[in-house]
């Protein structure tokens, strides 16, 4: 399911004293199977952006097109359940929305919600537990007496069972340690490229933009500053970082060692791994004295 932001235009409270612009002329495309991230500063319009995705919010210009569905401004919309079906959003410490008894109910809860039948919610329970790495046994326990990993996995879940097309993540990886922050990414990318969904990643780092994104666009001060793949978003670091927008350490790592050898490495590194590659290939050419 395509999405496409066009000349999306909107303010929060609207013909109050209290009016404020918070999206401004923003349109970008998102094909099916795409994984896009999507970063910037606190309050430059990437959570306003998200609530555009499924409707929670809609433009007070423009118009976003969510599949055959068209949202525009001053038009009442017709049949969001559908997008709000397709579209699951994953918000920030989404642990903190559990609130029934068994971990089973939980996730029946939203596809049940949609119409689903009792019988098909268990089914999809007993999938999207295991799509998200924990034993179908906590299906009974209360999700109150899971860890906090677990917690945030079984509300992950959830929003698996509806099964979307397209998943947004709002900073998933808030509150975690570094090792439950990439078990957690790797969850989501494993899915992204399992069930070939349309991935919309809303985050401050870097690194996982790099890491996992075939696109990114990058907002400020509710406008998109810049769009393109990771390859062309990291070629000229400066702007980023005069912007105070911090770019992935491999970046910052490889402009020293560029810097410092007065040499350019074949190719933009965006992990780890392909920077070691790149020095060692560097290393056995010769750097300049």
């Amino acid at each position: 399911m395509d999405i496409s932001l066009q000349q999306v235009e909107f303010r929060y409270q609207v013909n109050t004293p209290f009016e404020r612009l918070a999206l401004l002329n923003v349109s970008f495309d998102i094909p099916e199977g795409t994984y896009l991230s999507i970063i910037g500063h606190t309050g430059s319009g990437k959570s306003t952006v998200l609530q555009h995705l499924n409707a929670l919010l809609r433009p007070t210009k423009g118009k976003v097109v969510i599949g055959d569905t068209e949202i525009k401004a001053g038009v009442k919309p017709k049949d969001l359940k559908k997008v709000r079906q397709k579209v699951g959003i994953v918000f920030q410490f989404p642990e903190h929305q559990l609130f029934e008894e068994t971990v089973e109910k939980d996730i029946c809860f939203g596809p049940m919600n949609f119409g689903v039948s009792e019988e098909e919610a268990k089914r999809r329970a007993r999938e999207a537990i295991k799509q998200v790495g924990l034993p179908e046994e906590l299906l009974q326990k209360s999700p109150f007496d899971l860890s906090g990993g677990q917690m945030r996995r079984v509300a992950i879940a959830g929003v698996l069972a509806m099964e979307p097309d397209v998943i947004v993540l709002d900073e998933p990886t808030a509150g975690l340690d570094p090792r439950g922050r990439k078990e957690i990414m790797n969850m989501f990318y494993g899915l992204h490229k399992d069930n070939g969904l349309t991935t919309i990643l809303v985050t401050h780092s870097m690194e996982d933009a790099a890491r996992y994104a075939d696109q990114i666009v990058i907002m400020h001060k509710g406008e998109v500053y810049k769009k393109g793949t990771p390859e062309e978003i990291f070629a000229h670091p400066e702007g980023l970082i005069e912007m105070g927008l911090d770019v992935p350490d491999v970046i910052r790592f490889q402009i020293r060692f560029e810097e410092a050898f007065h040499t350019k490495l074949n190719r933009i590194c965006l992990t780890t791994e392909q920077l070691a590659e790149a020095v060692a290939e560097s290393l056995k050419r010769g750097v300049p004295k």
